[in-house]
This record gives C-alpha cells, sequence and structure tokens, in this order.
C-alpha cells in the first residue's frame, strides 16, 4: 500500500488528510522558507507558491530510499493581494498592517503542490488558487486576534478553520485549499501518479 508522506509541520494539513480519512506520515522539511522566498521574490504569487511547495517535496524526497512505495507532498501557501504575495506574518505589527490592508478587501489564497514518487521518478505540480472576501472588523477586533497569535502561524495571517474563520465573509473557490491544501486537486494530481485516492484511505 503506497503512504503519503506530508513534508510539512502545519497541524491543519495533517488534519485536512486526516479528516478525509488518509493519514499521512509527517516528515518535516528543512527548507528556510523566509530565506527562500528572499531569494524568489522576482517571481509572482503563484510561481512562487509552486516553487516553495517544490523545494519542501524535494527536501524531504532526498532521504526517503526509493524503494519505499511512497508519495510526498509538499505544499505551499500565499495570499495575494493587490498584487503582492504574502506568507507568514513575521511580527505582531506586520499582522496588523496586513490586517489592516485586508480589511474590506479581497485576496486570493495560492497554494502550491508538489508530488514526487520516489520509486518511479514521477514528479507533478499544480497550484489552487481560491478568491477570499475579509470582513472589515474593528481594531479592538483585529488587535485581539492578533494577540491570540493564531494569524502568525498561517500564510496571509487569517485562518478559515480556526479564530479568524468570523473574518471571512465569502470564498470564491475551494475551501481546504484555503486551510492548507487542495483536497480535490491532490485527488486528482494522485491520480495522474496511478494512485486511486479511495486506496490511500484508512478507516476504522
Amino acid at each position: 500500500m503506497t503512504t503519503l508522506v506530508l513534508a510539512s509541520a502545519s497541524p491543519a494539513r495533517l488534519a485536512l488528510l486526516s479528516n478525509a480519512g488518509v493519514i499521512p506520515r509527517v516528515i518535516v522539511s528543512d527548507v528556510d522558507e523566509p530565506a527562500l522566498m528572499r531569494t524568489l521574490a522576482t517571481l509572482t504569487p503563484v510561481e512562487l507558491c509552486l516553487e516553495l511547495a517544490r523545494a519542501k517535496a524535494r527536501s524531504v524526497a532526498a532521504g526517503l530510499s526509493s524503494g519505499d512505495d511512497v508519495v510526498v507532498i509538499g505544499c505551499d501557501s500565499v495570499l495575494e493581494v493587490d498584487g503582492v504575495a504574502h506568507g507568514k506574518p513575521s511580527t505582531p505589527d506586520e499582522a496588523k498592517e496586513r490586517w489592516r490592508a485586508m480589511s474590506g478587501n479581497q485576496g486570493t489564497l495560492h497554494t502550491g503542490h508538489w508530488l514526487i514518487r520516489p520509486a518511479t521518478g514521477q514528479e507533478a505540480g499544480k497550484v489552487a488558487s481560491t478568491v477570499v472576501w475579509h470582513a472589515a472588523p474593528s481594531e479592538q477586533e483585529i488587535d485581539a486576534y492578533i494577540a491570540t497569535g493564531e494569524p502568525l502561524q498561517v500564510a496571509g495571517g487569517f485562518t478559515l478553520d480556526g479564530l479568524g474563520a468570523p473574518f471571512v465573509e465569502r470564498i470564491d473557490g475551494d475551501p481546504s485549499n484555503v486551510i492548507g491544501l487542495s483536497l480535490p486537486l491532490l485527488r486528482l494530481m494522485l491520480g495522474d501518479l496511478g494512485i486511486v485516492w479511495t486506496d490511500l484511505w484508512q478507516l476504522p
């Protein structure tokens, strides 16, 4: 049976997969994401998230045996607002600045997905994009949200599955993509590698 290896420390991505019946093996990549983002600063937001996802997947796949029946999935998300890509805010002040820019505005959450199957040498990469309309919270609400620390842990500085959910008015696209990875896209990508999604299920 093929094992899915998640090259991410994201609890949201792990929860998405687990709740969908796929329990991945988690191996966190050693990619220095902020440094790589600076190196790739000239790329478009779509190109950037895909390159980051590829770097993470390749970092983890390099440490696995080609004899193992595994598929490595690397993911990276960025929020594009007015043409600019935003990852995780590095400080509370940056998070507040981000929220002021997003307030009452819309952005596009891009998630790059990169798959590697070491046993066959197959690789594939695709990006899913979801448009997000943000509410216009008060300064008090923004300060309280930032004080929880949650926006410092996620791309774009907001969540759809946590404390930030009430500040998202609507989305156009796949909700799982906003949470961390697009389950429908991942199913199709695995199919292109000859892996049937339901064969990965580990049901009670």
